[in-house]
């Protein structure tokens, strides 16, 4: 005898007649309307459909190869995301030293990269292939090869520099704790970790970006990449100027017991010379001695 089903429309229309007028703010004994309609539909009648053996077999075998395919789909999609974003790529990393002056690298895409001291440059080996993606702490000149389909990108903590082929320093913590780049041939896109603000810059400017504020201006000064080319240059600027140069430039710590030292003013070229050289002209002069204590020449009045 072939078993008679109801909807659950129809158990809905049977609940409704054994409970006739019954709100919703007034309480409803469920367990007696319940067995009330079990009567009424006969006790032998299923209210819900049950499945044989072999269906609940085909239904689980069924559910557990739609799991696994998500689940090697979602495998799928995390190995594609690690790949594109070089996880899973070993990272070739520079350092340079206090006492190193610097180190030229000559990347995979033939662009020439020249690390100023203490220093770290790094990138995945598959550079070049998909991208051109390196990070940056410390100073750093850069040479790149142009290549449009794969714009240079520098990770410089504080914010990103995005090149296509030009030639620019970056200095990753300047003395207001920013990113700063100078450009000497091409464009250079200067943008913040957000990506919402940045600037474009041209040959011959600076440009400054950390999370509070960014700047541009023009570069005046004569020995900004001489930490690269060894060169000094001046025209009458005071010692004090000079000093701070031999620093960044020959990383040379020099003090004056006299303040008026620093006041003097220097005219001569100082062009890859020892810093005992370098120390020896200046205290000659202008009639000053001096004496080394440890790494810090000191000077003084004859």
């Amino acid at each position: 005898m072939k078993e008679k089903t109801h909807t659950e429309a129809e158990i809905s229309r049977e609940l409704e007649m054994l409970t006739p007028g019954i709100t919703d703010d007034k309480v409803i004994d469920v367990d007696n309307a319940w067995h009330k309609v079990e009567s009424r539909i006969g006790a032998d009648t299923p209210l819900v459909k049950s499945y044989t053996s072999g269906e609940s077999r085909k239904n689980i075998f069924s559910f557990r190869i739609a799991a696994g395919l998500l689940i090697l789909a979602a495998l799928g999609a995390t190995a594609v995301w690690f790949w594109n974003n070089d996880l899973l790529s070993k990272t070739i990393t520079y350092s340079t030293g206090n006492d190193q002056k610097s180190e030229i690298i000559n990347m995979p895409d033939g662009s020439l990269i020249t690390l100023n001291r203490n220093t770290t440059l790094s990138y995945k080996e598959g550079f070049g292939k998909r991208n051109r993606k390196v990070a940056l702490a410390g100073e750093a000149f850069f040479n790149i090869e142009p290549d449009p389909s794969k714009p240079f990108t520098i990770d410089a903590g504080k914010a990103n520099v995005t090149v296509v082929g030009t030639t620019f320093n970056v200095i990753t913590d300047n003395r207001d704790s920013a990113v700063e780049v100078f450009v000497t041939s091409g464009k250079v896109l200067l943008s913040d970790l957000s990506g919402e603000r940045g600037m474009t810059l041209e040959p011959g400017y600076i440009g400054t970006m950390n999370q509070e504020k960014s700047g541009k201006s023009f570069n005046n000064n004569p020995n900004y990449l001489s930490w690269n080319t060894g060169k000094l240059l001046y025209d009458g600027q005071t010692l004090d100027v000079v000093f701070s140069d031999l620093k960044r430039v020959y990383n040379m710590e020099i003090s004056a017991d006299d303040p008026e030292i620093y006041s003097n003013k220097w005219t001569a070229p100082i062009d890859i010379q020892s810093t005992d050289t370098i120390i020896r002209l200046i205290c000659t002069s202008f009639n000053l001695s001096y004496y080394k204590d440890g790494n810090v020449y000191r000077l003084s009045k004859k």
